[in-house]
């Protein structure tokens, strides 16, 4: 149940789960990095994150109030809906019973977070719009990219939120973004048609999230320029999709390799060897990285950032 908040048009809601729950490497998935205009982490270990649900915006407000308990603050016009939500955005429903890992890594990823969750938002688009900028460029860049778009197009988020919380650019904005904005930005033109092309059928896409993850990233592949790569990265934020590997990333199947087997492997020879892990490959990625495990040797110099600014 929805209670009244802790400002005159905010609200609060508490959900408790039957296993603990691992706020911090949970929600990490939703930040851009540091200084994403639409996620910040408080001092005091809160989590603002700005969104636009389907009833309008919400500025929301999480933070760890017990092993197995998160407490809620939310305000504007999204906020009732936001926390209906909130247990099905956190995964509480998810049944860990056939998670088995047998690496020594992965089970004792596993055993030192237990409650790490997946995340299903069921925002479709807002989920799109970062994976599709970070196709095939530096990660820095991306980031980057998404900050100048989100404070030039975006808006201030409803409620008491922190300075310079943005919500982002609804899919109309989006639509509109001029080309040299795009440019500006270091967005190349095939990344930026496809945000265009998506921000089209935004409404269809959004549908996507009432199928299952295997249908969803199929209707989601159906539109030019996402692919495998990039619907498991919009899987693993808007479905709760534990399965969605990132088969495609430039450093993951390295990462995989190196860590769980002491040398490299393609995405193929990843595939198969996480293949007892399905339906939880990416909840086995995702241990390993908050797990301090994951890790790939540095060899010779960095690839260099394509920049597609002018100047």
């Amino acid at each position: 149940m929805v209670e009244p908040g802790v400002s005159p048009d905010g609200l609060t809601r508490t959900v408790t789960a039957a296993r603990t729950i691992d706020l911090a490497p949970t929600l990490a998935p939703l930040s851009r990095g540091r200084g994403d205009p639409c996620h910040h982490v408080t001092p005091d270990g809160a989590h603002w994150h700005a969104s636009r649900m389907p009833t309008g915006p919400v500025t929301y407000r999480l933070v760890q109030s017990g092993l197995c308990s998160v407490r809620a603050h939310a305000w504007g016009e999204g906020a009732s809906e936001f926390l209906d939500r909130l247990d099905h955005m956190l995964c509480l429903d998810e049944d860990l019973s056939e998670f088995a890992p047998e690496h020594p890594k992965l089970v004792d990823a596993h055993r030192r977070f237990p409650g790490l969750r997946m995340l299903r938002t069921g925002l479709v688009f807002e989920a799109l719009v970062p994976a599709v900028l970070e196709q095939k460029v530096h990660t820095v860049s991306a980031r980057a990219s998404w900050r100048q778009l989100v404070r030039q197009f975006g808006s201030p988020a409803p409620g008491p939120a922190p300075a310079g919380l943005l919500l982002p650019p609804d899919a109309e904005t989006w639509r509109r973004i001029p080309s040299w904005s795009f440019h500006r930005a270091n967005v190349g033109p095939q990344r930026a048609q496809t945000i265009v092309r998506a921000a089209r059928l935004a409404d269809a896409l959004e549908q996507s999230a009432a199928h299952d993850p295997v249908e969803a990233a199929r209707r989601l592949q159906t539109v030019p320029g996402i692919g495998v790569w990039t619907a498991a990265e919009i899987g693993q934020r808007a479905f709760g999709d534990a399965d969605a590997l990132s088969v495609g990333d430039y450093h993951l199947a390295a990462v995989v390799g190196w860590t769980l087997l002491g040398h490299p492997i393609d995405d193929d020879a990843m595939v198969e060897y996480l293949e007892p892990l399905r339906p939880h490959r990416y909840r086995a990625v995702r241990l390993l990285e908050i797990s301090g495990h994951a890790h790939k040797p540095k060899f010779g110099p960095r690839t260099p950032l394509t920049d597609h600014t002018w100047h």
